[in-house]
């Protein structure tokens, strides 16, 4: 059993009641407690013991403890899980023992005494309805926003639930540093809150077609790769993806996370926002920037982001195709032309369809290497 976030340091003996500290006393009485074979009469007290054998530094106290703990009955686990006296590192501890338990895991997520920090970390592995149940304590979630930040990323959780806490904090004018691209969203919050007028389950519909429609696609065509000879896949998939239909905020969240073929509808979209969520998104690869960079119906701010990525620009193909498009801002591809090779820079000098200053500087480039290579040659 693994702890989530917090540091696991030794409790205090004297929090202990005398029997718990006689259980942790040097000779066989500890590795007795940490088999489990010394009889404590609160669940609490057991749990604190165990946790406190699990660090103790003779290893096989230790690993016997860690043991013990990892299979106490669900009964005796939820009575201490549950109890707002348990310490919180011991919660942290046991946070893991949780997961796959629904009523354990209901007592443990609606016990006060569980740091901010635990349910953070939790979030990322629960269902649906356990982040239903973190996401109605607003203060828990406005105290600590990587919470919020967790279940947004986690997309099990309900994009109703997800649009109440997100509106919670904007309206709070609570930073979640933990979101991709958090002013852009919390701006769609502000500009776009009534886009969409469904009811609450229909929004979760809604937004679970969106995002699991094209994985589920993706999959089929994997499996059926052998004999698939045609290029229709993304055009079959776009007509079961009801994108139009979301709101602002909802795009954003399916741009980031969702598929690559998700992004690449999504960073077409008229609203920066949706556009700036999509290309920000964290599964980007750089096989996407490349071809986004490439892309001259991308919008100015696409195209912009993408230069400004040094992570993509340090490729050459990147680097390439943002000077071959018109889009791409002339200071940008300025500063990447004196990486081209002769051959793309002779193209570029003469290409019709870039920026003549661009052409210009080619050109440039070009005589002042010829300068160099005839000075080399003397």
């Amino acid at each position: 059993m693994k702890g989530m976030a917090l540091e696991h340091t030794p409790l205090d003996p004297s929090t202990l009641s005398a029997d718990e500290q006689r259980a942790l006393a040097p000779g066989p009485t500890r590795m007795m407690a940490a088999r489990g074979l010394v009889p404590l009469a609160r669940p609490v007290g057991l749990v604190s013991v165990l946790y406190q054998l699990t660090l103790d530094g003779e290893a096989a106290v230790a690993q016997a403890a860690s043991s013990t703990l990892g299979e106490l009955p669900e009964r005796v686990l939820s009575a201490a899980l549950g109890d707002p006296a348990l310490d919180r590192r011991v919660l942290d501890r046991c946070a893991s023992a949780a997961l796959g338990k629904p009523a354990l895991l209901q007592r443990f997520l609606l016990n006060p005494a569980v740091a901010d920090e635990t349910i953070a970390e939790l979030c990322a592995r629960l269902d649906a309805a356990a982040i239903d149940l973190v996401a109605g304590n607003e203060e828990r979630l406005l105290r600590h926003p990587p919470i919020i930040a967790a279940m947004y990323m986690n997309r099990a959780a309900r994009m109703s639930t997800i649009d109440r806490a997100v509106e919670l904090a904007v309206r709070n004018q609570v930073q979640v540093t933990g979101i991709p691209g958090w002013d852009d969203l919390a701006a769609a919050v502000l500009g776009h809150a009534s886009d969409s007028e469904l009811p609450p389950e229909q929004v979760d519909a809604l937004f679970a077609q969106t995002v699991e429609e094209p994985e589920r696609a993706d999959q089929s065509e994997a499996a059926e790769a052998d004999d698939s000879g045609d290029g229709d896949g993304d055009e079959d998939k776009g007509k079961k993806v009801p994108i139009n239909r979301l709101s602002v905020p909802m795009k954003i969240r399916a741009a980031t996370l969702g598929n690559a073929f998700i992004r690449s509808q999504l960073i077409r979209d008229p609203i920066k926002l949706v556009a700036m969520a999509a290309i920000k998104a964290p599964g980007v690869t750089d096989s996407e920037a490349a071809k986004y960079a490439s892309n001259q119906s991308m919008s100015d701010d696409v195209v912009q982001y993408i230069a400004n990525r040094r992570e993509w620009t340090k490729l050459y193909g990147i680097k390439l195709s943002l000077v071959q498009n018109p889009k791409t801002p002339i200071q940008a591809s300025a500063r990447f032309m004196p990486h081209l090779r002769e051959k793309d820079l002779r193209a570029l000098a003469r290409s019709k369809n870039i920026p003549t200053a661009v052409a210009a500087q080619a050109r440039k480039l070009m005589a002042a290497r010829a300068n160099r290579n005839k000075g080399g040659n003397k």
